[in-house]
């Protein structure tokens, strides 16, 4: 029994104490974090709370080691979060996406203005500890993560750390309470402001349209569908083509359209009044009623030579006889256009005989087990190449570190690996698994290792004081920026709570928003500022540490 006494107790720093130190704070604090109050969780954040628990109570992990569970972990956490939000990195600035993300910014400026504000005004308050109380604040951990590692020291991690626990309860009450207040000032209806969405969402021009046409024009009958394409000069993919004697065909450029002729159509929204104006009118019919050798079918893309090569270079007309309609990317349906240039994990809609159907599922793949096979080698390649980007100094003593490198890399790598024959594609189940493998570890190391002084430094006038200030910057910019966003551009307020969501990277509040809406448009807000606002937000809490430590 002595032998469990000494494995299960305080001060012990065996290797395998450690691990089960380690395992005991990972599962406790997931456990809890799944408790809900008030339909709002703190998810794996809690268990920074039970390693801050089992530090006060006497465990201790030798220095080393804890220095590279921690960093291993961040560097996990931040590279997984890279390739999660690159996709949409740079597409997050088209359309009504700049508007928003300008909104984040000044979400995050202000924050960064209160600090300032509050380390001039409070001589007493280090700078360490307020980074540590800002990102607590927001709920931002990989912000506290790169600040910390820029710092380096011991003293200054453990500060901050017990300064982001400090304000990261009042955090999400600060972001919830800014919905309710702006949806107060301004009168809001919440059913006023689902109807508007959803009206809005049926007269969306981006997501592609599935129509009938019945050919009426004389002027164009004989024309092929490569003339026509010159015409009407807007992308349209004719899927399926029924002649007059009734007999269906997959059409090809050189393929001819009459007067009588039915044309199964996928083109935009915005095409739509143009394509009926020269063709005919748009009819209804169930095509897959029709009797045909026609099939539709999805092929998913699991071979990596496909990935960066254009959907033209494939040739499916000429090739398979073979027309792709659309191609499904992460959930979204984009236009079959030829210069598309695929990836892997593409889902193409495709019509024709079975048979070329299955000799082209084949070429690409087309098995999911592929798909669930993680690509260690890009994995760990990105995170080389992270670590040693992050070790160039960049200006003024800057560096991006072992937070803001592999970051960094790991959005360049998602949206321009293809060109270097890397595959970024990871399945959602093991993104999960890396960037919760990864944060947990390095909540874990944090909470350890800044248990012995928490209650001491926080339980005191200075712990009071850093909620305070955390509270004001949590709700001070999301009000000020939540009545601009209603006043000034009349933003809806369903995409309000996503931008405010958004702006402090924080889910549970998202997942409130979801759930108190019943709709989906708060999560649209969150993911086009999430990128954004996560890479700003890890590079102004490393600046902060490094103009003023």
């Amino acid at each position: 029994m002595e032998w469990l006494l000494k494995l299960l107790g305080p001060g012990n720093m065996e290797l395998a104490s450690t691990l089960v130190l380690y395992s005991f704070v990972i599962a406790a604090g997931v456990f809890l974090g799944k408790i809900k109050v008030g339909g709002v969780s703190l998810g794996v954040t809690f268990v920074l709370f039970v390693g801050i628990i089992m530090g006060h109570l006497g465990y201790i992990v030798n220095p080393e080691v804890l220095k590279f569970v921690r960093e291993f972990g961040l560097i996990l956490f931040i590279f997984s979060i890279g390739l999660q939000v690159g996709p949409g990195f740079f597409s997050s600035f088209k359309q009504g996406g700049i508007l928003l993300n300008m909104l984040a910014v000044l979400i995050i400026l202000l924050n960064v203005a209160i600090v300032l504000i509050i380390f001039y005004i409070d001589g007493n308050t280090m700078i360490t500890a307020l980074v540590g109380v800002m990102s607590g604040a927001v709920t931002n951990t990989p912000g506290l993560a790169a600040a910390q590692q820029t710092a380096g020291t011991p003293e200054a991690i453990n500060l901050m750390a017990m300064g982001y626990a400090a304000a990261y309860p009042l955090g999400v009450i600060g972001i919830i309470l800014s919905m309710f207040v702006i949806k107060i000032l301004f009168k809001i209806k919440p059913e006023d402001e689902i109807a508007a969405i959803n009206q809005e969402a049926e007269n969306s021009t981006s997501k592609p349209l599935i129509l009938s046409f019945e050919v009426t024009n004389p002027l164009i009958d004989g024309k092929t569908l490569h003339e026509l394409h010159e015409i009407l000069d807007c992308d349209f993919v004719v899927s399926r083509r029924m002649g007059a004697d009734g007999k269906v065909e997959i059409p090809t450029s050189k393929t001819e359209v009459h007067v009588g002729d039915k044309l199964y159509v996928v083109l935009s929204a915005s095409a739509e009044v143009r394509f009926q104006g020269v063709v005919g009118n748009e009819i209804k019919m169930d095509w897959e009623e029709v009797q045909s050798e026609v099939f539709s079918r999805r092929i998913v893309i699991t071979q990596n030579k496909y990935n960066g090569v254009r959907l033209g270079a494939l040739r499916l007309h000429t090739a398979y006889s073979l027309n792709c309609t659309r191609v499904n990317r992460s959930g979204v349906d984009l236009l079959a256009s030829p210069n598309l240039r695929l990836q892997v994990g593409d889902r193409l809609t495709v019509v024709g005989d079975l048979n070329d159907i299955e000799r082209l599922g084949v070429r690409l793949g087309n098995s999911m087990k592929r798909l669930d096979h993680p690509n260690l080698i890009t994995i760990f390649v990105g995170i080389l190449f992270g670590i040693i980007l992050g070790s160039i100094n960049v200006g003024f003593g800057m560096k991006l570190g072992l937070a803001g490198g592999p970051l960094v890399a790991a959005i360049l790598m998602s949206r321009f690996g293809y060109k270097f024959k890397l595959v970024t594609y990871t399945s959602s189940s093991a993104s999960l698994m890396l960037r919760e493998l990864g944060i947990c570890l390095f909540l874990a190391s944090v909470g350890i290792s800044s248990g012995k002084d928490f209650a001491a430094t926080v339980f005191n006038t200075t712990g009071m004081w850093w909620v305070i200030w955390g509270f004001i910057i949590t709700f001070l910019p999301l009000l000020i920026v939540g009545c601009i966003a209603r006043g000034v551009y009349k933003i809806n307020y369903l995409t309000i709570m996503g931008l405010v969501s958004g702006g402090c990277t924080d889910p549970p509040a998202l997942a409130y928003a979801n759930g108190a809406t019943g709709s989906d448009a708060p999560a649209v807000a969150y993911s086009t500022v999430y990128p954004l606002t996560m890479f700003l937000r890890v590079v102004a809490a490393q600046a902060l540490i490094l103009c003023f430590f």
